[in-house]
């Protein structure tokens, strides 16, 4: 009888074991999503959009950048409706975050309206594109190699 109790203690305290590291998973999880939603949809999305950790993108307005240290206000502006965004974030905005660039935060929406962003991306598209002079056409697509299969064609084979 005491080898069962004990085997039966051992299969308790596996249970527990899985239930709790399952728990810690789901919790984790539910803890890290978060939505991405436009401007358009954030501001419509009522009384959940302050309950949700969200992602939101837009353009940088034109001199609505205030930076101070690793904190920065500014404005984001998609088509035509502009959002206040306060971040405060461990590290500074990033380099390409600058007037007109795209910029995506992550965080939450106060009932005052603002964004309080803890994660900041900026992107900017022609950083590595090569300058282009004025008036200057795009250049032209790379040139295709020739169709080696039409040398192994014969009249006996050929289509």
């Amino acid at each position: 009888m005491p080898q069962r109790s004990q085997s039966l203690r051992i299969g308790l305290a596996v249970v527990v074991v899985l239930g709790v590291i399952a728990w810690l998973a789901v919790s984790g999880i539910q803890s890290n999503k978060s939505y991405y939603v436009t401007i358009t949809e954030l501001q419509n999305m009522g009384s959940k959009a302050y309950t949700r950790h969200l992602r939101v993108a837009g353009n940088v307005v034109p001199g609505s950048i205030e930076r101070n240290g690793t904190h920065a206000q500014f404005e984001l502006v998609e088509l035509g409706k502009r959002l206040p965004v306060q971040y405060a974030g461990v590290e500074p905005p990033p380099d390409t975050f600058k007037d007109n660039a795209q910029a995506l935060a992550i965080g939450t929406y106060g009932r005052d309206g603002v964004f309080r962003a803890t994660e900041l991306q900026a992107k900017c598209a022609s950083k590595y594109a090569p300058a282009q002079k004025p008036g200057a056409s795009p250049a032209a697509p790379a040139p295709v190699a020739p169709d080696k299969t039409a040398a192994l064609r014969t009249p006996a084979n050929a289509n």
